[in-house]
């Protein structure tokens, strides 16, 4: 806590910063920044294969902190991030000045250092509870990539340790981040397109398919440390892939543990996630209360890969009657015509007086002039944020609460795990956010926990 409350004067540095440079160095930590060794925040990344380098990319891009240790069970992915990093410090720098990245199979000796201020967290959906609590516990602050727990037993116990230990939290929805989804959230929280009727969302799906071929362990993979809390099950071809590809010869991208329900809860969390943050971001007071929700979903039946590869949800929360609609992209082809998002994912606020729509790279709205509509000195301005990274470093360094915190990711996490157990169960569902339970529905509400296998739990 010295070491934080130390760091708290230098608060604002990384948000300056990125405002000025958003991501185009991509080695501006230690070889282009003044920023003091003594002021800078120190990382550790748990998990750094397809996304985890993504996010290393980004941070590396940033001022004022510097990774010290990664942590992969596959030692390929690690021993490459470390190189990755230490090419881009070693530039210029003499050996004390940086003397040089370690890297861990197991990711308890990167918790057990006590010279990490912060953890960047990029495994797969299995582990992410299990590594933000054992951060936490060791009194490390937590970037956490989305979705939260398998369950939401485990989302409840993560909240209560990062209230319990003061935590710096971010969820990685790097969508509230972006000027076009807070635009488009503000025209609705300020009554823009009038009163707000109803809200959609649709996001990608999970592929089908999967090798059920049992094959040998990968050398350099430590499949019992990946597989962790999930069941044990023998390892089959490609199992623990989450790449994406550019051979041609490869059709699509040889995903396999993003879609299998021992590890995740495919994309109706892992990709829906991002649409529906952002609808709840939006829609504010409107989407809060108890909330009916029912839905239908279709499923592999074949293949290793078992998660719903299209879904249709209906939820109603009764306390303002307001509808929430979330589809898979197959079933959502009549709004992306209608509200003109022709892409895989997309978030839309229908009012009595217009609409808005919103997704990566676009904003559209009826009548388009909505675009161009002033804010006011009383209007309703939401938390900016220029980089979601940069927003990170800065709340470690003042203890402020990030764009992100851990009260919004289990909100928008448990309507995915709402809306994953309504097409399992296929009847109509009623939550009591303040009982944190389903209503007379003794078999939806087995559905709150999972099982681990040991010697792990929470």
């Amino acid at each position: 806590m010295n070491r934080r409350r130390f760091l708290s004067a230098s608060a604002g540095v990384t948000a300056a910063a990125s405002a000025s440079f958003p991501f185009i160095s991509p080695c501006l930590s230690l070889g282009k920044t003044a920023v003091a060794a003594s002021e800078r925040v120190t990382l550790g990344f748990i998990g750094v294969g397809n996304r985890g380098r993504q996010i290393l990319e980004g941070f590396l891009s940033l001022p004022g902190f510097q990774v010290v240790a990664v942590s992969d069970v596959i030692a390929e992915r690690r021993t490459a991030a470390r190189v990755k990093i230490e090419s881009c410090y070693a530039a210029g720098r003499s050996k004390k000045q940086y003397p040089g990245i370690d890297e861990y199979n197991d990711f308890r000796d990167l918790i057990a250092r006590d010279d990490i201020d912060a953890v960047v967290i990029a495994t797969p959906d299995h582990w992410h509870v299990l590594h933000a609590l054992a951060a936490i516990r060791a009194g490390k602050d937590v970037y956490l990539e989305k979705p939260l727990g398998l369950s939401l037993h485990e989302d409840w116990t993560l909240r209560d340790a990062v209230r319990r230990h003061g935590t710096v939290f971010q969820f990685g929805t790097q969508q509230r981040s972006d000027v076009k989804f807070r635009r488009a959230c503000e025209l609705v929280r300020n009554g823009k397109i009038g009163e707000l009727m109803t809200v959609y969302v649709w996001s990608p799906v999970s592929r089908s398919g999967g090798s059920l071929e049992v094959a040998p362990v990968p050398a350099g993979l430590d499949y019992d440390m990946w597989l962790g809390p999930a069941p044990f099950t023998p390892y089959t071809k490609d199992r623990c892939s989450n790449r994406v590809t550019t051979d041609p010869s490869i059709s699509g991208e040889p995903k396999v543990w993003p879609f299998i329900t021992d590890y995740c809860l495919g994309w109706i969390a892992g990709w829906g996630v991002h649409p529906l943050d952002i609808a709840f971001w939006g829609a504010g007071e409107q989407l809060t209360g108890p909330v009916e929700i029912q839905g239908t979903g279709v499923f592999p039946n074949e293949g290793v890969c078992d998660t719903a590869v299209d879904w249709n949800i209906d939820a109603r929360y009764t306390k303002t009657g307001m509808p929430l609609k979330f589809k898979g992209t197959p079933s959502a082809g009549s709004w992306k015509k209608r509200f003109r998002i022709p892409g895989g994912h997309g978030t839309v606020f229908e009012g009595t007086q217009g609409w808005v729509s919103v997704a990566r790279g676009r904003i559209e709205a009826h009548p388009k002039s909505l675009l161009d509509s002033a804010t006011g000195a009383n209007d309703i301005y939401l938390y900016k944020s220029l980089d979601h990274a940069a927003n990170f470093l800065d709340c470690i360094k003042s203890r402020a609460k990030t764009i992100c915190t851990i009260d919004d990711a289990v909100t928008v996490d448990t309507f995915c795990h709402l809306s994953d157990m309504a097409t399992q169960l296929e009847r109509k569902l009623t939550w009591d956010p303040e009982k944190e339970r389903f209503v007379n529905d003794p078999a939806a509400n087995r559905m709150l926990t999972r099982s681990m296998r040991s010697p792990w739990r929470l």
